[in-house]
């Protein structure tokens, strides 16, 4: 009796459910987010909580970095690219039950550009000259010049539309349209959401997230063996990712983030005025050998100041390939054999790290170094503000930044007329079949020129229970964007 019932409880207990995937998920953080409101705070762990998951934008980032629809399904664009006209997905709503239209959209983008704004990227918003709202689902924007850029900025998260009703209290309690709601913040432990069960577009797998706020770097580790976390994306202990590894319950994700690592150099100082010697420098660096020594072996190699992620990426490290025999030839010719130049190094791992590997392989070729170890606030004063130095390491970590060498002022002081006129027409061109060509152009002047000695990007190292999909490898905005997220059986 008891064998022949067996098979039809066994079917009772599948059926049931009990081994069905997960639908909940707990995400470890390093740093708590201040607020939760991205039109009015910095933090980089704000937006690693709410973009895509409970506030959306006009466009949004796709994985890839490419910019695609959100809000608006589809937009228009006039000829002489002054004027926006973003066409909105009918039928969408806020957590709290309202509509959302064109009005939200004009008030969010107004709010984001009034002279007692408190949006950290007001930039995004300056060439904004006005917002109609001819249709509940159409939107104008009409701008003061040609921005074929302007797509992009609206996927940031400062740019995210909110409700005037709500938008007061976003900081505690976030109300948006994304396919999750906010639930709960435990303040110094976690941050909880749930699955929008009135969502417009397609619903997430994951009912629930909890943002599990972890600082150390050994209590991250110990968290994630022990399950308490089912998935770290920015892990903060890379030197255990080989444990990880080596354990087939994880999946070690490896991508790359918007921060262009570079040994910059100052282009108006003698004797790095001189391209021979910039292009020497260049070609004394053994990327690999520093991505090993410096970052444990993570990191991509880039020739540009351009992220391999991008679909505008051209990938240009042969031009500056590690070649000392063609470094030593250049210093010669250069009358620079008994070269002595000053280092400063900010805070991060990265650059400390780094400085003394460079150094190093820089020596190798007969170049002496003054390393100089900065506080950030040191490294602001003196290096980026008063372009006091002759070689620097840092981490630009800006999306789509390429444009800071259009700036003769900047730190780095690079003044090349025909890169500027490449800016200025890559700011008034909206086709984005053109717009690429120029990005390519971009990368390839400033690496013909040898601007900087561009070295890796910055990777994102992530560790993740290994029935888990649907996690960003890459990070082409500080985000932990959930709605492709879900458990396998």
């Amino acid at each position: 009796m008891f064998h022949r019932l067996l098979p039809a409880v066994a079917f009772a207990v599948a059926a049931s459910g009990a081994f069905a995937a997960r639908d909940d998920i707990t995400i470890g953080m390093g740093l708590e987010p201040p607020n939760l409101d991205p039109t009015a705070g910095a933090a980089a762990a704000i937006d690693e909580v709410v973009y895509a998951n409970i506030f959306e934008g006009l466009t949004r980032f796709a994985h890839d970095g490419s910019i695609v629809p959100g809000l608006a399904e589809s937009w228009d664009v006039s000829e002489d690219g002054t004027v926006y006209t973003f066409h909105l997905h009918d039928g969408v709503t806020f957590h709290d039950g309202s509509t959302m239209d064109g009005e939200d959209v004009k008030f969010s983008l107004d709010r984001a550009r009034a002279e007692d704004s408190t949006n950290a990227q007001k930039a995004l918003f300056t060439g904004i000259d006005s917002v109609e709202v001819p249709d509940p689902l159409t939107v104008v924007v009409t701008l003061s010049g040609p921005d074929g850029a302007f797509p992009f900025k609206m996927a940031w998260g400062d740019a995210v539309i909110l409700a005037p009703e709500t938008a007061g209290e976003a900081a505690t309690n976030p109300v948006g349209t994304g396919p999750f709601k906010f639930s709960d913040w435990v303040q110094g432990d976690r941050v909880e959401i749930v699955r929008n069960g009135a969502y417009w577009g397609e619903a997430p797998a994951l009912a629930k997230a909890t943002f599990k706020i972890i600082s150390d770097p050994n209590a991250a580790f110990a968290a994630m063996m022990a399950g308490d976390v089912d998935a770290f994306p920015r892990f903060p202990a890379p030197e255990t990712l080989q444990q990880f590894q080596a354990n087939p319950m994880f999946s070690v994700i490896v991508g790359s983030t918007e921060g262009e690592t570079i040994l910059a150099m100052n282009n108006k100082q003698p004797p790095l005025d001189d391209k021979r010697v910039r292009e020497a420098i260049a070609h004394a660096i053994d990327r690999q050998a520093l991505i090993d020594g410096a970052m444990q072996g993570y990191g991509t190699p880039i020739g540009s100041h351009f992220p391999p992620h991008s679909p505008d990426y051209v990938d240009l490290t042969g031009q500056s390939a590690f070649d000392p025999e063609a470094s030593k030839a250049l210093l010669e010719e250069a009358g620079q054999t008994d070269l002595k130049l000053r280092l400063a190094l900010p805070p991060p791992d990265y650059a400390r790290r780094g400085g003394e590997v460079i150094a190093a392989q820089l020596r190798d070729v007969g170049i002496d170094t003054e390393i100089t170890n900065l506080e950030w606030a040191q490294w602001l004063e003196q290096v980026f503000k008063g372009k006091d130095f002759d070689l620097t390491i840092v981490s630009h970590t800006e999306p789509a930044d390429i444009n800071i060498y259009a700036r003769p002022d900047y730190y780095f002081q690079y003044d090349n007329p025909d890169f500027q006129a490449l800016m200025e027409e890559l700011n008034t061109t909206t086709d984005e079949a053109k717009r690429s060509e120029l990005l390519k152009s971009a990368q390839q002047m400033i690496a013909d020129d040898y601007v900087n000695a561009f070295l890796f990007q910055l990777p994102k190292t992530g560790v993740a229970n290994a029935k888990i999909e649907g996690l960003w490898e890459n990070a082409p905005t500080q985000a932990n964007d959930l709605t492709g997220v879900h458990w396998t059986d």
